[in-house]
């Protein structure tokens, strides 16, 4: 096997560049690069690349972008020929078939951004903040036929900050997750890393988001509606129904107060809403349905809100 590595990267998100670059920067010879296809977006319906396939082209590795790759008999000869000491994969967004976890004497290798069996899914990082964790990781496993339930290769603990969204902790995750990769890779070649079992009774799940996960329920603590804020960002976010239009939060903070559950008080230029368990939500910024983000301040100047108005209809 040689001392470099060969490698197959499978990946799409931004969240799998800085893995791609530290392969790269480490030495290892990546082989080929796999990611989803281009993809229309925005007014004009434009084909955009994904950001491991921009990052790719900046590298000059050779790219492959298949629809589906579980009967793709192009794609299984292309990377049998390459015969890969290991395939990573991350976020690459399709399940990996079996001949493809038969194929490399290492495996297949996938950077979970979670410390499983804890919040297996697909959105582990927002499920993560959303339930109110403190601690959360990456962790490199052995791909198998389940949904995130092969053997622990490593694993590396970060705290989640206070103010800590979704978006801001990604990036912390993959700088983490990318030194984690070169180190599992060594390691197996090493041979001093070793493949441990899930425990599979202490696993959570962290499914793909729903638009109506981010409407927001106030009959929760407000602890828990700020903390599905942070973690559901930016999207679905959270938001409820201001006068029969959507109304999103962007910022808001909490406070210990006992207020009816989902009603309005504004008191100068601050505005408040009850919540459970004897709690409250103070709105720092939103966006109504159609209009800018703005302060809660001109929000209330500009509704004329009124005392004992509520939310969610």
């Amino acid at each position: 096997m040689s001392s470099s590595l060969n490698l197959v990267f499978c990946g799409t998100p931004r969240f799998a560049v800085p893995v791609l670059d530290k392969l790269v920067g480490a030495g290892f010879h990546v082989q080929l690069v796999v990611t989803q296809p281009d993809r229309p977006k925005g007014r004009g319906l434009e084909l955009v690349s994904s950001p491991v396939k921009q990052r790719a082209l900046q590298l000059a590795l050779p790219i492959t972008q298949p629809e589906s790759i579980k009967k793709n008999d192009a794609f299984r000869a292309e990377l049998t020929a390459l015969k890969p000491d290991a395939i990573i994969v991350v976020g690459y967004g399709r399940i990996i078939p079996q001949w493809m976890l038969d194929l490399p004497p290492l495996g297949n290798i996938n950077l979970h951004a979670s410390l499983l069996p804890k919040y297996r899914g697909a959105a582990p990082i927002q499920w993560a903040i959303a339930q109110g964790e403190t601690i959360t990781g990456v962790t490199t496993m052995k791909i198998d036929a389940g949904l995130d339930t092969g053997d622990i290769l490593l694993q590396h603990e970060i705290p989640i900050a206070p103010d800590d969204t979704a978006e801001t902790l990604a990036p912390k995750l993959a700088t983490v997750g990318a030194d984690l990769i070169v180190e599992t890779l060594r390691g197996l070649q090493a041979g001093s890393v070793h493949p441990r079992p899930q425990n599979h009774a202490e696993a959570t799940l962290a499914p793909i988001l729903k638009k109506e996960d981010g409407l927001i329920d106030f009959s929760r603590p407000a602890r828990e509606i700020l903390n599905r804020l942070r973690g559901f960002q930016p999207w679905p976010g959270a938001y409820t129904k201001f006068r029969g239009k959507n109304l999103q939060i962007w910022k808001a903070s909490s406070l210990d107060r006992n207020w009816p559950t989902s009603e309005l008080t504004p008191e100068g230029d601050h505005l408040f809403v009850g919540c459970g368990e004897s709690t409250a939500i103070e709105f720092l910024e939103v966006q109504l349905e159609g209009k800018k983000r703005t302060s809660t301040a001109d929000f209330i100047r500009g509704y004329r809100l009124q005392p004992g108005e509520t939310l969610g209809a």
